[in-house]
């Protein structure tokens, strides 16, 4: 089958911005770049467990599929 013209376009909505209004930098020429910059902070205790329990969890799933008959 072969798709029909009204088909794509119907599909170039999805873009948000085309090639030419987009700059060197990848920036949008319409809007300014952000003025404030990105301020590391602090972690909070449940995210450094959910990012522990993620890794204890991947390391178990890793060993028990190479090693399937160590358990």
């Amino acid at each position: 089958m072969s798709r029909s013209p009204s088909s794509e376009a119907d599909n170039d909505g999805d873009w948000r911005f085309g090639v030419d209004e987009v700059g060197p930098d990848g920036l949008i020429e319409d809007q300014p770049p952000e003025e404030e910059p990105i301020e590391p902070g602090s972690p909070n205790a449940e995210n450094v467990l959910f990012v522990v329990l993620g890794v204890l969890l991947t390391v178990g799933l890793l060993l028990a599929a190479v090693f399937p008959n160590a358990l």
